[in-house]
């Protein structure tokens, strides 16, 4: 049976209660493989999720639902190579989500 991490949601809850969402352009650093992103990604405009790791980057794009096909993008980088790539002011908000940098 797999294990099912924050069952009663306070992760997504307190996620809601610190930050507004809606129709943000958002990046989550360390998002492994998405578990966090699908949970909230259905409220932003647009998500780009960053991890290291390329398996779970790979886990990621391939558990991605239909319906946010449109709305996020999954890539495998660093957070100091992604965001030396990346003009300033790209992004409404950052998550960092069990991420140490």
């Amino acid at each position: 049976m797999p294990i099912k991490l924050d069952p009663e949601n306070n992760e997504i809850r307190a996620l809601f209660a610190l930050a507004q969402l809606d129709g943000r352009h958002v990046l989550e650093v360390g998002c492994g493989d998405g578990r966090l992103t699908w949970r909230y990604a259905d409220r932003a405009g647009h998500v780009v999720a960053i991890d290291p790791f390329e398996e779970a980057i790979i886990q990621a794009k391939n558990a991605l639902p239909q319906q946010l096909k449109a709305r996020v993008e999954f890539h495998h980088a660093a957070f100091s190579n992604f965001a030396a790539s990346c003009p300033a002011s790209t992004f409404d908000i950052v998550i960092l989500s069990w991420s140490l940098c």
